[in-house]
């Protein structure tokens, strides 16, 4: 389990999109109006990542916040034995935290595509604005009526912080997602904004969740999950750096050239799958994974090792998957789709472990082990697979994606497909729809 309670703050983040239509920005005249970019303009090593990401929070939401409380990784190492624990090995060592950083980087990614799509328009900041605030009331109705483990809000106020910095120089960029960087690693050092919770009270805390969550009626499940969001908050407080720093990397990335012009940078990304996978690898089996690997201890320094390597592996992660999809693009078409409707998969994912766990439907919260939870998982992700890919071959958008872009440009962007999407084989070397 985690080294301290800061990095657990992970474990409630459900991240979703990349934040914007990831496009190349081919065929924008400036002088037209501003829409949406066509679904054949994504790129589609970014809509892959995104969707094999996607799998790893579902895993992380559903085996440590709706199959039993948040808080029980911070009062008891987990107590499952055999395949169980392989299962809590596994997501420790490979998913935990790191799925949820290549959506972060993926946003920052995302935000910057749309700021140099909108960029010789008068009305940039205006638009970009109209997004994240878009994304704060979608995320504050998500984090109040559906579960509270919400991470859209978190993701529309980092991303308001992080907006200005677009405008800036690259230089500012680096500076800015180092300071955030360094504050994010620094935060065990730092006094509290607002204090975790005491031991005492997570205890009795987890045996009530236990109880509501599994046998309570809607109303009383509501009220609880409004109760529990201070609780939260600190665990939000105490990520919101690194969400920022990422952002900012991610936006960095996309500004210098390097993700959309991975062909030419490949022998770099081959160089950061590499070394960054291994050593972030090292750094969790050193650190939050030692229960499992046996390693040593590495005293104080853990504190500042183990958030550091979740971040390598993510970049690794991302890495490879980007220059993957330059040479082998058909195994990870399917991902793609998964990708592409990510706000609407996410969404969904909430609404339907939340009817899986909680009193108003089956009441299973507390009576899984990990094995049948990750089944439960790899089902969930295959229906959204099959499902994605088949609402797409009709709508050019997911439902939350055609209402988000609604909301930001102030008009309704063509949702029913006339023409069936011809992509380019997947045996094509180019992670554009459109390259030609």
């Amino acid at each position: 389990m985690g080294v301290d309670a800061v990095g657990r703050t992970d474990y409630l983040c459900g991240h979703l999109d990349g934040g914007c239509d990831l496009s190349n920005g081919a065929g924008y005249d400036p002088g037209a109006g501003v829409a949406p970019v066509a679904p054949d303009e994504r790129i589609h090593a970014l809509d892959a990542l995104r969707g094999l990401a996607l799998f790893g929070v579902l895993a992380i939401n559903l085996e440590t916040e709706f199959r039993v409380s948040i808080f029980q990784a911070f009062i008891a190492p987990s107590p499952d034995h055999g395949f169980g624990r392989l299962v809590d090995a596994g997501l420790e060592i490979l998913v935990d935290l790191k799925a949820f950083a290549v959506f972060s980087l993926l946003f920052g990614i995302g935000l910057a595509i749309q700021h140099q799509r909108l960029e010789p328009r008068r009305r940039c900041a205006v638009l970009l604005i109209r997004r994240l605030l878009a994304l704060l009331a979608i995320g504050l109705v998500h984090l109040f009526l559906i579960w509270n483990g919400d991470i859209l809000t978190e993701y529309a106020l980092a991303g308001l912080v992080v907006l200005p910095f677009l405008f800036a120089p690259t230089w500012l960029l680096v500076a800015a997602s180092a300071v955030f960087f360094v504050l994010y690693l620094a935060m065990p050092m730092l006094p509290s904004i607002a204090p975790f919770a005491p031991h005492a009270w997570m205890v009795d805390h987890v045996q009530a969740a236990t109880r509501v969550y599994g046998s309570g009626d809607f109303g009383q499940i509501l009220q609880f999950r409004f109760d529990e969001i201070s609780a939260l908050l600190p665990l939000h407080i105490a990520i919101f750096p690194r969400t920022a720093a990422l952002f900012l990397f991610g936006a960095l990335m996309w500004k210098v050239g390097v993700v959309p012009e991975a062909e030419r940078h490949h022998r770099l990304l081959w160089t950061a799958a590499a070394l960054c996978t291994v050593a972030g690898l090292l750094g969790i089996l050193t650190t939050s994974a030692r229960q499992y690997s046996g390693w040593p201890s590495l005293g104080r320094i853990a504190t500042f090792v183990w958030p550091a390597a979740t971040i390598l592996l993510a970049l690794g992660y991302a890495s490879l998957v980007i220059v993957f999809s330059l040479h082998g693009r058909r195994w990870l078409s399917w991902a793609e789709p998964v990708g592409r409707m990510a706000f609407t998969n996410y969404i969904v994912q909430s609404l339907l472990l939340g009817w899986i766990f909680y009193g108003y439907g089956l009441g299973w919260f507390g009576r899984l082990d990990p094995v049948v939870g990750l089944g439960i998982v790899v089902l969930i992700y295959a229906a959204q697979a099959i499902y994605s890919r088949w609402w797409l071959d009709r709508f050019r958008y997911g439902p939350i994606e055609w209402f988000w872009r609604a909301l930001m440009y102030g008009n309704r962007p063509a949702f029913v497909r006339s023409v069936p999407d011809r992509a380019p084989h997947p045996d094509s070397r180019s992670i554009y729809r459109n390259d030609s």
